[in-house]
């Protein structure tokens, strides 16, 4: 299998040594209800990993906890063996228990066990990029990461992951994990609605390091503002393409993963996230507030 070279919006940015397409692709939405089981349409999420990379993506997120296992599965199975432009992203620090919920595990021993599960069900010799998940499900947590983060630190010297990054953050522990060992990029929500990361992105971005927001669109509560929804209907876009669109021109150092089930809302996104906003789209966009979302 080989990436095609088609032109994504946004461009491309470099982890470390790995350039990616700025628009990229998060897998969770493949396991089942929930992000647990199977989907409901095997067939359908194959050919949904099939055409991002048809597409030209050359970023995937993906995360053991999905399903469990669920998703680096389907991954494996749709793509392996990978090209070598493509670049799958994980992310370790928790589990999926019996109930659904997301317990934190971030001892060493649960964090090897992890890495490794990875590595096996990706059918990889060393992990691209692994983000730290930080937290809980609530939130970020205000804590020291500097355990953990130096469990990583030890794994990646030992060849079985390539770069490092943190998620679901504060800003002391991005600093922290700074000040440990390079990171290449940090992954936490935001959106137009919920901006309280604008400082640290133009930091980052100064410093050449990415900012991967999660729930681009909302997440399980899509956002909705009359303003957002004013400058789509000026534009003849929808919502979300405009939504997306804002985050790629936000800052160069912004990555893009939004998920979808669905090869037609996969095309969708592609072709939304490329629509050009003037100034004065910017401008009544940048004063969307969180109460209206």
């Amino acid at each position: 299998m080989s990436t095609p070279s088609t032109t994504l919006p946004g461009g491309t940015w470099t982890l470390g040594d790995l350039t990616v397409t700025r628009f990229g692709y998060g897998a969770m939405q493949l396991a089942g209800p929930w992000v647990m089981g199977p989907p409901a349409d095997h067939d359908g999420a194959i050919a949904v990993l099939r055409e991002a990379v048809d597409l030209g993506i050359t970023h995937i997120d993906t995360s053991d906890s999905y399903g469990p296992h669920i998703t680096n599965q389907l991954i494996r199975e749709a793509l392996h063996p990978y090209p070598d432009s493509l670049h799958v992203v994980t992310k370790i620090g928790g589990r999926r228990d019996e109930q659904g919920g997301w317990p934190t595990e971030r001892r060493p021993d649960q964090l090897r066990r992890q890495v490794e599960d990875n590595l096996e069900s990706l059918g990889l010799d060393t992990l691209g990029v692994v983000n730290l998940r930080l937290g809980d499900a609530d939130g970020p947590v205000q804590e020291s990461i500097a355990e953990a983060y130096e469990t990583l630190v030890d794994f990646q010297q030992q060849g079985m992951i390539r770069h490092l990054g943190v998620s679901n953050a504060t800003v002391a522990q991005v600093d922290e994990a700074r000040a440990i060992a390079p990171l290449v990029c940090v992954q936490n929500m935001y959106n137009l609605a919920h901006r309280l990361d604008d400082e640290l992105i133009d930091r980052l971005a100064a410093d050449g390091v990415a900012y991967v927001p999660f729930f681009p669109l909302g997440g399980f509560s899509p956002l909705q503002s009359s303003a957002l929804s004013a400058v789509a209907a000026r534009l003849d876009a929808t919502a979300m393409s405009v939504a997306l669109a804002w985050l790629l021109q936000r800052s160069p150092n912004i990555l893009l993963i939004p998920g979808t089930s669905s090869v037609a809302h996969l095309r969708e996104n592609v072709a939304g996230a490329g629509i050009a906003l003037g100034e004065d789209d910017l401008a009544e966009l940048d004063r969307i507030s969180p109460r209206e979302s």
